[in-house]
């Protein structure tokens, strides 16, 4: 039987476009900061010029922005994209560069991905 009682349950119980649509914020919200949190805990910058490294090991520089990529697929802390040293696609991963001799360096910003986030 459908009682009144029974609607009233059911409408307390109901979400809301505007509260799904707020849900959803802030998770993309809470992604984004999470993002930004582990690059700045693991000593990296938070966004421009970055030296990556592919799967492969080849060093190089790109755009990093957090939240924002037209060349690549984020996949939270790695990015699939493009490596212009070996010509190939693969997972890349930001290195300290402190970590890097300076042959390193030098062949890191020597070798750039196209100019666009």
């Amino acid at each position: 039987m459908f009682s009144c009682f029974t609607l009233r349950r059911n409408r307390a119980h109901a979400v809301s476009p505007r509260d799904s649509h707020r849900r959803h914020m802030l998770i993309v919200v809470a992604a984004i900061l999470l993002e930004i949190v582990g690059i700045w805990l693991r000593g990296h910058r938070l966004g421009g010029n970055v030296v990556v490294r592919c799967r492969k090991g080849h060093l190089f520089t790109t755009i990093w922005i957090p939240a924002a990529s037209l060349k690549s697929l984020r996949l939270g802390w790695w990015r699939f994209q493009r490596c212009p040293v070996g010509k190939h696609w693969s997972l890349v991963t930001p290195v300290k560069e402190s970590d890097l001799s300076e042959e390193q360096k030098r062949t890191a910003h020597e070798n750039k991905d196209i100019r666009i986030p």
